[in-house]
C-alpha cells in the first residue's frame, strides 16, 4: 500500500518543484516571496503521520537543494525539511482540531516556516554561507511570513483534497 501512495505523491511533489522554479519564481515580489512546495510539503506534514511527513520532508528537500535559487550546500534544505516535517506532523497530529481549523493550519504552517527560513539561516551562517545585513534579513523574514500566510488558506483545500486522494486507504466503490 505505501509503495502506490509514495508513487502517486513523488510525481505531485516533482509538479509543485517545476511549478515553482518555471513560475513562480520568476515574479518579483515585494519583500521576498514564497515557496509553494514549502508550504505544501507543511500542509502534507500536518496532516500525515510523522513517518510520512519525513518522507515527504526528504523529497522536497532534496528538491529544495536542487533549485537553483538555493544558496547552500546541497543537503543542507533536506536536513532542515526532514526536521521541520516530523516536528510538525507531530504537533499537527497531537491536535485533533486542527483537521477543521484552517485558520489554525494557517498560523502552524506560516510559523514553521519563519522558524524553518531562520534555521536555514542560521545554520547557513554557521557552513559560512554569506546571509547579508540585518536589514535585509529582517524585510525578507517578514515577506515570507506575509506571502505564506497570504498563500497558505488558498492552496490549503487544494493540498488537502490531494492528500486524502493519495493517503486514503479506504476504497471508494
Amino acid at each position: 500500500m505505501i509503495r502506490r501512495q509514495i508513487s502517486t505523491a513523488v510525481p505531485i511533489y516533482i509538479a509543485i518543484y517545476i511549478f515553482q522554479e518555471a513560475l513562480i519564481n520568476q515574479f518579483r515580489l515585494p519583500w521576498g516571496g514564497f515557496s509553494l512546495l514549502l508550504i505544501v510539503c507543511l500542509i502534507w506534514a500536518i496532516l500525515s503521520s510523522p513517518e510520512i511527513a519525513a518522507l515527504g520532508g526528504f523529497i522536497s528537500g532534496v528538491l529544495m537543494d536542487l533549485s537553483q535559487s538555493s544558496s547552500g550546500p546541497i543537503g543542507q534544505w533536506t536536513l532542515l525539511m526532514v526536521t521541520a516535517s516530523c516536528a510538525v506532523s507531530y504537533l499537527g497530529s497531537g491536535s485533533e482540531n486542527l483537521s477543521d481549523n484552517p485558520l489554525g493550519f494557517t498560523f502552524l504552517t506560516t510559523s514553521a516556516i519563519v522558524l524553518l527560513e531562520i534555521a536555514y539561516l542560521t545554520t547557513g551562517a554557521l557552513l559560512g554561507v554569506t546571509v547579508g545585513g540585518l536589514r535585509h534579513i529582517l524585510f525578507t523574514l517578514i515577506g515570507i511570513s506575509i506571502w505564506s500566510m497570504l498563500v497558505t488558506p488558498l492552496v490549503l483545500p487544494i493540498f488537502s483534497r490531494l492528500h486524502a486522494f493519495t493517503f486514503d486507504t479506504r476504497s471508494a466503490l
